[in-house]
């Protein structure tokens, strides 16, 4: 039932719309009837289990925000199937909690490894922590997006973003950004993309130098292979 029911149903009983109003309003927000209410009700032959059952409701939805919802399901559903890649970059982007970035290098049997050890954890009544918790859900979702035949790629220089993850339709991937790697912030994230502007990286030592990234941030970002390829310094790119 929606709160609008209320107010149609008393109406149709012969109590006159503002006060079925009124009634109404009181239900939805859990309070209880006012005694007139409730003598008013009695004297329209509304039943005693009516009666009760609005003193006992604490909140109902209303009709049009039902309605609401459903559409936008409807909407979210028509992306998920028709720009399933999209749908992926967004929601990584702007609904997960948590991202584990050596499980998305690594692939789907990864993946899947730590989310089992997870539910084995829960299994055996373990409590897992707010991050844990919201990467059980990441897991989820990164693994129905491999099961139907997307993945993730690795972190690339020239392509990742600072915080959204970006579409790659030619390899059916979405690309991971900086901010999925724990201690990469914002500036340092947003740093590499003003960066790459003015040319690519031909070394570690440019990108160290051109960008805010620390030694800890290159030091991760080399162990997930990001940086491969690069020579340790400029000297040898000079001839």
């Amino acid at each position: 039932g929606c709160r609008d029911d209320i107010m149609v149903w008393l109406s149709s009983q012969g109590i006159d719309n503002s006060t079925a109003f009124k009634i109404m309003e009181d239900v939805r927000k859990g309070k209880r009837l006012k005694p007139e209410y409730e003598d008013l009700l009695r004297e329209h032959k509304i039943p005693e289990y009516y009666i009760n059952a609005c003193n006992k409701i604490k909140y109902l939805f209303p009709k049009a925000h039902a309605v609401a919802y459903v559409m936008m399901a409807c909407r979210v559903a028509w992306y998920k199937v028709y720009y399933p890649l999209e749908y992926y970059a967004t929601y990584f982007t702007w609904r997960s909690d948590a991202y584990d970035i050596e499980a998305m290098v690594a692939g789907k049997n990864e993946i899947e490894k730590r989310y089992k050890a997870l539910q084995a954890r829960v299994s055996n009544n373990e409590k897992l922590s707010v991050k844990e918790n919201a990467l059980m859900t990441f897991y989820e979702i990164a693994i129905e997006m491999y099961q139907r035949g997307y993945s993730f790629s690795n972190i690339n220089l020239d392509k990742s973003l600072d915080v959204e993850f970006a579409v790659d339709k030619e390899n059916n991937q979405i690309i991971p950004p900086f901010k999925v790697c724990d201690g990469i912030g914002g500036n340092a994230a947003s740093s590499v993309i003003e960066a790459r502007k003015d040319g690519p990286f031909v070394s570690k030592q440019d990108l160290r130098e051109r960008t805010k990234l620390n030694d800890t941030n290159m030091k991760l970002l080399d162990k997930l292979g990001v940086l491969k390829g690069l020579n340790e310094t400029d000297q040898l790119t000079l001839f």
